[in-house]
């Protein structure tokens, strides 16, 4: 059995979130630092822009810079963060948390779609985007399609955030 590359990576983050978060458990009051929570797959399914498929990623997600045209403005992403943030119960200043695409835009995801947007704690590993961006040339130059790389991305985010 041949393994891939990706697959190599995708084992070492999901080894070094779980090692990370082992690390963060147990050290506030309540047994939980932010970075210990997951987001919960009944309010943060993903949510997919209709924009982007298969057949339009040559004019979509793999033009450099596409994103940023896609991207929410903060007046968008702030308050709804906030929003969330009071409805999850979350307490703690709102610069503890980033507003995160669960599928991101690079991979497709809906840019303003709540159930695709979650209050993710700081910090975040970098090899979550590291493996993102991965998952996202891959795609780009043919080696993976869309949909798996989008199912990859939200596998490893629902169980390690």
């Amino acid at each position: 059995m041949r393994v891939s590359l990706l697959d190599l990576a995708v084992a070492l983050v999901v080894g070094l979130l779980f090692a990370g978060a082992l690390g963060l458990l147990g050290r506030g009051g309540d047994g939980l630092t932010p970075a210990a929570i997951l987001p919960d797959p009944a309010i943060t399914p993903g949510v997919l822009n209709p924009d982007v498929t298969q057949e339009t990623i040559g004019s979509t997600i793999c033009v450099r810079g596409w994103t940023s045209t896609v991207r929410p403005p903060s007046s968008y992403t702030s308050e709804l963060k906030r929003r969330m943030m009071d409805d999850l119960g979350r307490t703690g200043p709102m610069s503890d948390y980033q507003l995160d695409h669960f599928i991101s835009l690079r991979l497709g995801g809906h840019p303003t779609d709540p159930r695709n947007l979650w209050p993710r704690p700081y910090p975040h590993p970098p090899e979550s985007n590291r493996l993102s961006e991965e998952l996202h040339r891959k795609v780009c130059s043919g080696d993976l399609s869309l949909h798996d790389a989008q199912r990859r991305e939200a596998e490893l985010k629902h169980r390690y955030g």
